[in-house]
């Protein structure tokens, strides 16, 4: 019998820290690993799918004589990073800040089998390698848990190896050399660590750690004269799966991994745009970029890309955040794919298109965030998710990646998609930040330009009746904009001098009645006093996608206006530049001590805004402006030129490795980040913004195209209706409209149309009558053949 290690079931389970100085893959569907590092060591490895974690970390524990205990991550400084450019094999030497010994790595996937390497040379810098004794510590959270894993010391194929399994999924970790020792243990109490720390050596007892947060330690069998060793972490269904590929990996070694793990990346690189920066920027360069996007690309499915291979504080995460930012985020889906666009990769860009018409749900809109096979995990519903995969498959089309044959296949997914909006909007049920219900200038602005797009496809698909709904629709919910959030009071008018701005969001409420007045905003994450704030007081930088997405000219006096209460209220002026809040009051960062968000905290500076301020300087004409910016996200990239989500903007504290200007502990990489970077190195070298929608412009900016009309839906009960107006009853089913201008005195019937998008719609003549006049309608279902029995009133109202 196996004797057991005590302590079960070990400490709670904790992931670790978000901060990656590196992330890779092999970039072959035979080897589905991916990879992250920080301090010098391997973090978070996924397995089969990058939304699937599988270890926290794999790193090394020196020890020596008189007690002598090192762990790697924390005692060493690290110097290296990328083998080459845009290729991301990895070559870092830790050197220990005593200056005893130093660990020379190099680290990559075997391109032919899911097997991660690490080839270890161990210096001793003071005294012999002989007086050392060097230990791999391996922690399994084997499918993006860390309860329930099982770990032991085993055989396969008469080669001592260090084996664990849990959730249906295995791996095994096997050396080029004899290990001189191994154990198994429970977190916290009996692991490696545990024993190495009190010890000094491992304990040949602990050789089994069953059903709990387990980790699993071997002492490498350096000697005087052998001091490489390879390190082969193999994955499989079985036990026996992983521990034939961790052998075979170390049968073909190191050098022929390396050489076909580089080999994919170049080819791919090759396929891309020249748009390599001259004097690339300190930070984030467009080869780094395009590296983070492909390697968060799942094989298969074609096309599913993650947002981040991290957990946002996850050294203060455990087994209740099983998502992370492993997760596919369809606004970040669609944002990365107009980064693979702006890099020449229109390929992976159809892929994502693909994938999510696969993964629309059947009522049309795409969940809030999902796993990799299309299940949920978060349940809001997010309008911009919605709008955003029309975009894309309008730009595919315009951009001639997708031809009008192909384009076929996808009008369900656009039609679909349209209807949700059409039905459901135009409030959202979250923002862009996934929080607030109501009317947000972000959310618009998409869901406007997606519906305008889809009707430029519906004219393809030679459907004018359809477009010419989708038109009128954009045109109802874009021509009130400006009454649903901009705010044209308050403090900071007087203060600036302005006529108003545009804020956050605005409450949910009908289309008639919503205006940023003296509501309140709540901010989900924030506590007491500060978890609402007065509407008119909350301001984004979102209302840039007006312009962004071709709504708005950049030169509008209210755009121009509200720029400046941004930069009032929400620019932090860092070492490397500019960089803005994503709201008023937003908690979503660290607290003022630096302790891990959790649940409450204080925002900090987001890079990618950085980014999109930089797009609208570009569509103002300030291009000098743009590549200052662009300078200045490039410049919040951490090590090895990732970008976070924020950066840290108080005092430094070192003790919590936050310094002003740098990443804060929030998700690094972020791939919208990247994207982001990507599209404006694009943007600045043509000289326009990359992924601006024509359709809004042509319309709204240069047409200045108003509305005849306003919509009334059950879920949209508007009460009064301006002057000169069409009222639009738009329902669900089949009716008969039964109205009346005089109180019944003298009455009107007509029959519904269908819109195409799952609706049926009649237009009375509002904008006949008078201010006063009071419209009052009813129903006759034609599939029930039954009256509504209720009376809806709608009065006319001057502006």
């Amino acid at each position: 019998m196996i004797p057991t290690a005590p302590g079960h079931p070990g400490i709670d389970p904790r992931w670790t820290s978000s901060a990656k100085s590196g992330v890779g893959t092999a970039l072959s569907v035979r080897s589905p690993v991916w990879f992250t590092l920080s301090h010098g060591i391997v973090d978070e490895v996924y397995y089969p799918r990058p939304d699937r974690a599988c270890i926290r970390d794999f790193g090394l524990i020196v020890t020596g004589p008189d007690g002598y205990f090192a762990e790697e991550k924390r005692a060493c400084q690290t110097a290296g990073g990328m083998s080459e450019p845009g290729v991301p094999s990895y070559h870092f030497v830790n050197a220990a800040n005593d200056g005893k010994w130093q660990i020379d790595k190099r680290i990559l996937t075997d391109p032919d089998r899911p097997c991660l390497l690490q080839q270890i040379t161990f210096t001793a810098l003071q005294g012999k390698a002989k007086d050392y004794r060097v230990h791999a510590l391996l922690a399994p959270h084997l499918v993006n848990a860390g309860w329930q894993n099982s770990a032991w010391i085993g055989e396969f194929a008469g080669t001592r190896m260090l084996f664990a399994t849990g959730h249906g999924t295995s791996l095994a970790l096997a050396c080029s050399l004899p290990w001189a020792a191994q154990s198994a243990g429970f977190v916290g109490i009996s692991d490696g660590w545990q024993v190495l720390h009190d010890t000094g050596r491992l304990d040949p007892g602990y050789a089994r750690a069953d059903d709990g947060n387990v980790a699993l330690c071997g002492q490498i069998g350096f000697t005087g004269r052998k001091t490489r060793a390879l390190l082969a972490l193999g994955f499989g269904t079985s036990p026996d799966e992983a521990a034939q590929h961790a052998l075979d990996s170390l049968e073909h070694g190191f050098d022929r991994a390396a050489k076909g793990y580089a080999g994919n990346w170049r080819k791919w690189h090759q396929g891309l745009a020249a748009l390599d920066e001259p004097a690339p920027p300190a930070g984030a360069d467009y080869r780094t970029s395009a590296m983070v996007l492909a390697a968060h690309r799942a094989t298969p499915p074609l096309g599913a890309t993650i947002a981040s291979l991290s957990i946002p504080w996850g050294e203060a995460r455990g087994d209740h955040d099983l998502g992370g930012y492993h997760l596919v985020w369809p606004r970040d889906l669609v944002e990365t794919a107009g980064g693979f666009l702006a890099m020449g990769d229109a390929a992976s860009a159809m892929a994502i298109l693909a994938y999510l018409r696969q993964v629309q749900l059947p009522d049309g809109h795409w969940a809030q965030n999902m796993w990799l096979d299309g299940e949920p995990y978060w349940n809001g519903v997010q309008l911009d998710e919605t709008g955003f995969p029309i975009l894309l498959a309008e730009m595919l089309h315009r951009q001639g990646h997708l031809t009008r044959r192909q384009l076929g296949a996808y009008m369900p997914m656009v039609r679909s998609a349209a209807a949700y909006l059409i039905v459901n909007g135009p409030q959202s049920g979250q923002d862009r930040w996934e929080e607030d219900a109501g009317y947000s200038a972000a959310t618009l602005a998409v869901i406007i330009a997606a519906l305008l797009a889809a009707a430029d496809l519906f004219d393809l698909a030679k459907d004018a009746d359809a477009a010419r709904h989708l038109r009128e629709t954009a045109d109802c919910w874009n021509e009130q904009i400006e009454k649903w959030t901009f705010a044209r009071d308050g403090e900071l008018c007087r203060l600036l001098g302005i006529s108003g701005h545009y804020v956050r969001i605005t409450a949910p409420d009908s289309t008639d009645r919503a205006a940023p007045d003296d509501g309140l905003t709540p901010i989900r994450n924030r506590v007491g006093a500060a978890a609402s704030l007065p509407e008119w007081q909350v301001l984004s930088p979102d209302a840039l996608a007006l312009v962004r997405f071709g709504l708005r000219a950049a030169d509008d006096p209210r755009i121009v206006d509200t720029v400046k209460a941004i930069d009032h209220s929400l620019r932090s002026d860092l070492p490397q530049g500019p960089v803005w809040y994503r709201y008023t009051g937003d908690g979503y960062g660290e607290h003022e001590d630096g302790e891990p968000f959790d649940g409450d905290g204080l925002g900090r500076p987001w890079p990618l805004l950085t980014g999109e301020r930089a797009h609208y300087e570009i569509a103002a004409g300030r291009a000098d402006a743009a590549a200052a910016l662009l300078a200045t996200l490039a410049g919040s990239a951490g090590t090895g030129g990732l970008l976070p989500e924020q950066v840290w903007d108080s005092v430094d504290m070192p003790e919590r490795e936050l310094v002003r200007g740098r990443p804060s502990g929030s998700a690094m990489p972020l791939v919208w980040a990247h994207s982001e970077h990507l599209k404006l190195i694009r943007s600045l070298a043509e000289g326009a913004v990359f992924d601006l929608p024509p359709q809004g412009v042509e319309r709204y900016v240069r047409a200045n195209t108003g509305s005849a009309l306003r919509i009334w839906r059950f879920n949209n009960r508007i009460a009064r209706l301006t002057m000169g107006k069409a009222l639009r009853i738009e329902v669900l089913a089949a009716a008969m409209v039964h109205w009346s201008a005089d109180g019944w005195a003298t009455c009107h019937d007509v029959n519904t149309s269908e819109s195409g998008f799952e609706t049926h719609f009649a237009d009375l003549p509002a904008q006949d009558f008078a201010p006063g006049t009071e419209i009052v309608f009813t129903f006759y279902w034609h599939g029930t053949n039954a009256w509504e029995n209720v009376d809806y009133r709608v009065e006319i109202v001057q502006e």
